[in-house]
């Protein structure tokens, strides 16, 4: 298989410590520029980062003809518009959770990327190809826990820098966004449908305008999942799956470092803990999408699911301004 050369726009800190980390470790990426609207920053990062190019703009990374695929970890605002910058380009496209801010606004990204097959889209779910939700779904078509009555998740930090993008309102900031998508994410992962309806609530911060705090319930009928996330609580994740004959913790679900994944079986009085092993699920994501993109085949996470998850953020925001349910 050959390495799948990769560009990566904006010198974005999740981009540093983790998915260009992640694309030296595969055996089949490699990462030969960076952009960003600063030359001597990209400059700058690309030699710390050991990137052999650096580019000025997003246009001038994206006119290289010896990249193959992009990275996109820009603010909300700026997924849709460089993502769809990149397929006319003639790139794969690696994009950042969410994929846009709403579903109206994803759209165009998505019509785009049907008019182009060819091209291996995805938005950059990586908790979803560590092997622990593997077990986590065979766990559960066992039977051990017999029909899933309830998902319970929490994912929180603390973030009150008033330049860190996650507080600006307008360009996508907020917990919602940010993080409670991963809740919504497993959630329907694990019930393996879409919710018929949600309702939730959020906390406005007063300084910064965005959700600091959010909390929802979804209606998956039958079963139910609640979740919590916020940016300005001690940091902490965990999910927790109920049903009829057992419960099922994911002690942290969407992210750790060089630390076995473990997860706590409980059936009756039976106590089970499943050590899954060490993983960098950054990688997997990466290797996977490589794959995609070497064998001719569909993204690993389609952008249906993309499109899924948007429309429960939508209704989440939507339900917290009625203070009502709404369907989803």
């Amino acid at each position: 298989m050959k390495k799948i050369r990769w560009g990566i726009v904006s010198t974005a800190k999740i981009a540093r410590e983790w998915l260009i980390p992640a694309l030296h470790a595969s055996q089949h990426a490699e990462v030969v520029a960076v952009a960003s609207r600063d030359l001597a920053k990209a400059e700058a990062f690309a030699e710390k980062a050991g990137i052999p190019k650096a580019y000025g703009s997003y246009e001038a990374l994206l006119a290289d003809p010896n990249v193959d695929a992009i990275y996109n970890p820009l603010p909300n605002d700026q997924h849709v518009p460089v993502s769809m910058q990149a397929i006319k380009a003639g790139k794969h496209v690696l994009c950042e959770k969410p994929l846009g801010m709403d579903a109206a606004n994803i759209q165009p990204l998505l019509e785009l990327a049907a008019a182009n097959p060819q091209l291996v889209v995805m938005e950059a779910f990586m908790y979803r190809f560590h092997p622990q939700w593997v077990k986590v779904r065979e766990i559960i078509e066992s039977g051990d826990l017999g029909q899933i009555n309830a998902v319970e998740a929490d994912f929180t930090y603390f973030n009150r820098d008033e330049n860190n993008v996650r507080n600006k309102p307008g360009i996508g900031g907020g917990g919602l966004l940010d993080i409670g998508c991963y809740c919504i994410s497993a959630a329907r992962f694990i019930f393996g449908r879409e919710p018929k309806r949600v309702t939730g609530m959020l906390d406005i911060d007063p300084q910064f305008g965005v959700d600091r705090h959010a909390t929802g319930l979804l209606d998956f009928g039958p079963g139910m999942a609640t979740f919590y996330c916020s940016t300005q609580s001690d940091s902490s994740q965990w999910v927790k799956i109920s049903g009829e004959k057992g419960s099922l913790i994911v002690e942290n679900p969407f992210y750790r470092r060089d630390m076995p994944s473990r997860l706590l079986l409980r059936n009756g009085d039976t106590d089970k803990e499943i050590v899954v092993g060490h993983y960098n699920h950054y990688v997997q994501q990466v290797d996977a999408f490589c794959a995609a993109i070497n064998e001719s085949l569909p993204a690993p996470t389609p952008l249906s699911d993309a499109l899924g998850n948007i429309k429960v953020i939508d209704a989440v925001f939507k339900a917290a301004e009625k203070g009502a349910w709404v369907n989803v």
